[in-house]
């Protein structure tokens, strides 16, 4: 069985989004909570960075994934992240002291499995 969990239009920069969902992939569900929490706390870096805004969001949508795997009755404590995907999103336009200008989203998509 499999738990989804999707955000759209999220104001994160994308390359950040893809470095982060290569390094959670495959992981189990605690263990990429522990990360990104660590990654928000300023404990463990990805080549020196550590991308907190995009790891903050992160940690929502895995939140998510895991309620919907308790909705659907899944063992919590068996689940792995099969599938972490970041994607374009809209491009918004945006008022600045130049004029019109397009913000950038991304989207993305957590698909949490139980083994």
């Amino acid at each position: 069985m499999k738990a989804v969990a999707k955000g759209k239009n999220l104001q994160i920069s994308l390359k950040d989004s893809i470095l982060i969902s290569r390094k959670i992939k495959g992981m189990k569900l605690d263990k990429a909570r522990k990360f990104l929490e660590n990654l928000v706390n300023k404990k463990v870096s990805i080549e020196g960075k550590y991308y907190t805004k995009t790891a903050n969001t992160f940690l929502e949508i895995l939140k998510q994934a895991e309620a919907n795997a308790k909705n659907k009755n899944l063992n919590t404590e068996r689940l792995f992240v099969e599938i972490a995907k970041a994607d374009k999103g809209e491009k918004r336009l945006k008022s600045g002291r130049w004029g019109l200008r397009e913000g950038k989203s991304t989207n993305l998509e957590i698909v949490v499995i139980e083994r």
